[in-house]
């Protein structure tokens, strides 16, 4: 008897903070998921470091017994000059490109990689004033890039997402919530595709260094805003036609940004996906006295309206993609 009304008294409790246990959780899952991610990154980079930092010292050790006018002082000077000037896109090396940082075309492509925040550190400012623009072009430039995107996002979800839902859901009757689902399957599939494979394999074609996992590798980190800037293209040696590249990569970081954020709101709109975020969220608490007043208030009014007019309106909140009735129709019918 003690045991079940324990047992009972456990569940009420749990179902009563269902929402904080799911976000302890989702935190937990979430720390964990950085630990793993720690752990193989670990496993698999640090023996290529170690190998890499051994050959390096023997490249050092060899070039000072074939120059032994050099001392080791004056070696290590030099090469952090050319790593510090390395580390601003200014290369030593004669078979690097010859091209300037900091003309128009890359100019622009600094200004998209800074305004989408992919940030691929490849080329820095280099003057104080330039850093201080840097700043306040980044402090207005990102808000303005977020509404732009916004806006735009908008606009291309209604047409590619919302209407064709709607249309085969009343054109041919399907189920809403299935014609969704395929719906949004197949759209990440085309962005995929057009977006990541195509653009790999010209990548892989149009720069000599790259495969096509390298190539796949910088449309993924670049469209998903990450930036690392190990992959730059257009910096190779007398690359050809390198300001049209320039401003074909800004196009396509641009449109490949606004296509990842298409497919986001797509499958974020999928009521499957609502109901899972849900379990996550805070349920908002309600004033006794208020709803006690409410509740009062509209019952003369439901008393005479259409019982089915709730259940309507509840199928309509639980169902997605779908668009309110613009006024003059409803207008027309309520003068009907």
């Amino acid at each position: 008897m003690l045991q079940s009304l324990a047992g009972s008294s456990c569940v009420r409790l749990v179902e009563r903070h269902r929402s904080a246990w799911c976000f302890g959780f989702l935190v937990l899952g979430y720390l964990l998921y950085l630990v793993f991610g720690a752990v193989v990154f670990s496993s698999v980079e640090l023996p290529y470091e170690d190998l890499l930092r051994q050959e390096l010292r023997k490249l050092k050790r060899r070039f000072l017994e074939e120059h032994e006018c050099l001392s080791e002082p004056q070696l290590e000077q030099f090469l952090g000059r050319v790593l510090a000037a390395s580390n601003y896109g200014v290369s030593v090396l004669s078979n690097a490109s010859g091209n300037w940082n900091w003309d128009f075309t890359s100019a622009l492509f600094f200004a998209s990689t800074v305004l989408s925040t992919t940030g691929y550190g490849h080329t820095v400012p280099l003057s104080d004033g330039g850093k201080a623009f840097c700043i306040i072009y980044s402090v207005i430039g990102i808000p303005f890039t977020l509404l732009f995107l916004t806006a735009v996002v908008q606009r291309v979800t209604i047409h590619v997402t919302r209407r064709p839902v709607l249309y085969f859901h009343i054109r041919w009757g399907f189920s809403k919530q299935a014609v969704a689902v395929v719906h949004a399957v197949l759209l990440g599939v085309v962005t995929v595709s057009c977006f990541f494979f195509i653009p790999a394999a010209v990548f892989s074609v149009l720069e000599d260094d790259w495969n096509f996992l390298e190539s796949f590798y910088f449309c993924f980190i670049s469209l998903s805003t990450i930036g690392l800037g190990d992959y730059v293209p257009g910096e190779g040696y007398n690359q050809k036609f390198r300001e049209l590249y320039k401003i074909g990569i800004t196009c396509y970081l641009l449109l490949g940004l606004i296509a990842m954020l298409v497919v986001l709101e797509t499958f974020c709109e999928l009521h499957e996906l609502k109901k899972f975020r849900k379990m996550f969220y805070v349920k908002k608490d309600k004033d006794e006295d208020q709803v006690h007043i409410i509740e009062h208030d509209q019952l003369s009014f439901s008393s005479i309206t259409d019982p089915a007019a709730g259940t309507k309106e509840e199928q309509k909140q639980d169902e997605p993609f779908v668009a309110p009735l613009a006024p003059a129709l409803t207008d027309g019918a309520a003068s009907q």
